[in-house]
């Protein structure tokens, strides 16, 4: 999920995501691990020293299932999908998506309450954003004339020899995903083909740096980077998409170049194992001493370590993420008026900084099992939902709930949260609550031009803005309906979603 539309001040200080069906944080309920990097926790709060970061990357087979696939197998079927309520979840995103269409078609995002549109990345250059980012939504909702009509425009328009500068990160978790995820719902090779492309564009960021770590901004026809300092999640949310594009193409680079990335990161880890927030990527240097946990903008780094581990054995990614979960419970997680919380820190001496938190933090979390964190920090966010009925972008937690930022930009971390907390548990709570989520979703965010952000949360009525980022066709309706229906294109047991909602594994052939 982006976090391009997060204020200034928001954005430095902290970032998305969600999400992909991360499991892990089970480790960090009195954490045991393996041989791996830095140093992990033992049971009973001991601590071990275990080999330095070497120079190359263990691997393994990945898992045949993700860990507990068997026995939520055998829970899921004796469960039954509410029809009712997945068929009204769709008919919705269908009314977004004809906003999108009627106004909007072929550019990247609608403004459906002034009936216009906007480009996201580049200015007079379209990339049909939205498109893009609803392939696989389409395709998991049995729409098919409409992804047909998606892939046509795709095939006749989509054309990467742009003389601009593209954010790298945005542009790998939503094109490079989009066009992945689309390519394996589809099997269409020219969305393939065009995958490759703009990755190929992409990776001057990444092999013009003298640390490996990507910079901000790439000119796709050039090559010409730009933008040296850059949150933690800009520099680490990107194994996913590339180690998929290297195991379809059989180019090692992508693979190479992100793992690259995610090393350098880790070996400026402290001596507590706490990470900062926004590095230069030319020096190495760490440009704050600030650790935000599951918080903007350093999400999306820590869930990807985990994925690059069950989508392809890397067992270093998995003894990193388990080395930052253990430090994130140690020195960060508390609890205030009962609810559990992630606060900020100095990365080096763990001392507080604040208790602000992001909507965005709610989707990192969710584990294999009843996990006391997941479950936690989402009861917390429930306690958010409650009070406001939308969740405002920032709160601080240590005042009350007090409402920092009162804009909703339809994030859609809290439905990301609910599917993978439904979907590892089967607890009823995680459906009613995202019932709850979507109910006053169209109460308060439907216009008839499609759905559209809020600017204050706290008035009422609440105000509305103008505009459907593009990842509300990628996310939103998407984590709603798989958690109610049981779509017959998707592998329950064996999907996988990366950041930004794009199914990388788990298609099925019906």
């Amino acid at each position: 999920m982006t976090y391009a539309s997060l204020g200034a001040r928001t954005a430095l200080r902290g970032f998305t995501a969600r999400r992909s069906l991360l499991r892990a944080l089970a480790v960090t309920g009195g954490l045991t691990a393996g041989a791996g990097p830095g140093v992990l926790a033992e049971p009973g709060g001991g601590r071990r020293a275990v080999a330095p970061l070497p120079g190359g990357t263990s691997r393994a087979a990945p898992p045949a299932a993700p860990p507990g696939a068997r026995r939520r197998a055998e829970r899921r079927r004796a469960e039954r999908p509410d029809r009712a309520k997945a068929q009204e979840i769709r008919a919705e995103f269908g009314h977004a998506w004809e906003g999108y269409k009627r106004f909007a078609w072929g550019h990247d995002e609608v403004l459906p309450v002034s009936g216009r549109h906007r480009e996201f990345f580049a200015q007079s250059h379209p990339v049909g954003l939205s498109i893009i980012e609803a392939v696989d939504t389409l395709h998991l909702m049995e729409l098919d004339d409409e992804v047909e009509r998606c892939v046509a425009w795709l095939k006749d328009n989509l054309d990467f020899d742009v003389n601009a500068d593209f954010q790298v990160f945005e542009s790998t978790i939503r094109l490079v995903g989009g066009l992945l995820s689309g390519y394996l719902a589809t099997g269409e090779k020219e969305l393939l083909g065009l995958c490759t492309d703009l990755a190929d564009r992409l990776l001057p960021a990444f092999t013009a740096s003298p640390t490996g770590m990507p910079y901000r901004y790439v000119n796709l026809r050039t090559g010409r980077v730009r933008g040296a300092t850059l949150p933690l999640a800009e520099i680490g949310t990107n194994v996913l998409e590339f180690g998929a594009l290297s195991r379809l193409t059989g180019d090692a680079r992508y693979r190479r170049a992100a793992e690259g990335a995610l090393r350098a990161v880790v070996q400026r880890r402290s001596s507590l194992d706490l990470l900062a927030t926004r590095m230069d990527v030319e020096t190495g240097r760490w440009a704050d001493r600030e650790s935000v946990a599951v918080n903007p903008p350093a999400d999306s780094f820590y869930e990807y370590l985990w994925g690059a581990w069950v989508m392809f054995g890397d067992e270093e990614c998995r003894d990193w993420f388990k080395m930052f979960a253990a430090a994130m419970r140690r020195h960060q997680a508390e609890h205030v008026d009962g609810r559990l919380w992630f606060k900020h820190v100095d990365f080096t001496t763990g001392a507080l900084i604040s208790r602000r938190a992001s909507a965005l933090s709610v989707a990192v979390l969710p584990v294999g099992g009843d996990n006391e964190l997941a479950a936690g920090h989402y009861r917390s966010w429930t306690a958010v939902l409650d009070k406001y009925e939308v969740v405002p972008e920032e709160i601080d937690y240590g005042r009350g709930l007090k409402v920092l930022s009162p804009r909703n930009d339809l994030r859609p971390e809290y439905a990301n949260c609910a599917f993978q907390m439904y979907w590892q548990t089967g607890d009823p709570y995680y459906r009613t609550t995202a019932w709850r989520y979507f109910q006053n979703l169209k109460r308060h965010h439907r216009v008839p031009g499609g759905y559209t952000v809020l600017t204050d949360v706290t008035r009422r009525p609440m105000a509305k803005g103008d505009l459907c980022p593009a990842y509300v066709f990628a996310e939103n309706f998407k984590w709603l309906y798989l958690t109610f229906a049981d779509a017959p294109r998707f592998d329950y047991e064996r999907g996988w979603l990366s950041t930004e909602g794009k199914v990388l594994a788990g298609f099925r052939n019906v």
